[in-house]
């Protein structure tokens, strides 16, 4: 059937690929396309709620010793299980440390700490650290972001993305 085709079109004088044939055919290969990536990303925004993390807080610094006070926040529209929150800090933790149970040391400079559930929009429970430093800097500058948001899109990184200058002045600073 093929031979008979190749046949035709030499006939003719056309060459594979042109004519209407080959416009039909690219369309239908477009169609199917276009219906896969549409019905694919239909499919995995059904599967994922949407969450709209925040942190707000205060910190303030004395003599290399840090105290953070965070409250998590979901603007919605979907509730969030659970949410993981890594703080990063400009200069090394001391060695010894000693952190609330649901926060964990992640590196030389680094801890996450659990949200807990936050109800759209809702606020979550205050985390309180108490960190030291390695030595007694003079600033420190403090990084908050999401690492985990219990598996809901979070399109709006504005406000889960944070870096506060803190100063070693025993003043709050709020964020």
């Amino acid at each position: 059937m093929m031979e008979m085709r190749m046949r035709l079109r030499r006939r003719s004088g056309m060459r594979w690929g042109t004519g209407i044939g080959a416009w039909v055919r690219g369309m239908g290969v477009a169609g199917v396309g276009s219906a896969l990536t549409l019905g694919g990303a239909s499919s995995v925004g059904a599967l994922a709620p949407e969450a709209d993390l925040a942190y707000h807080g205060s910190v303030a610094m004395a003599a290399g010793l840090v105290d953070l006070r965070l409250t998590p926040r979901n603007h919605g529209p979907s509730a969030v299980e659970d949410a993981t929150v890594r703080l990063r800090w400009s200069a090394p933790l001391a060695d010894v440390q000693r952190l609330p149970g649901d926060c964990a040391r992640s590196g030389e400079r680094a801890v996450v700490c659990r949200t807990g559930p936050l109800e759209a929009d809702g606020l979550g429970d205050q985390m309180r650290l108490n960190v030291r430093l390695r030595g007694e800097p003079s600033e420190v500058t403090l990084e908050i972001d999401t690492v985990w948001g219990g598996g809901a899109v979070d399109r709006n990184h504005g406000n889960d993305r944070q870096r506060v200058l803190v100063l070693d002045t025993g003043d709050s600073y709020v964020f």
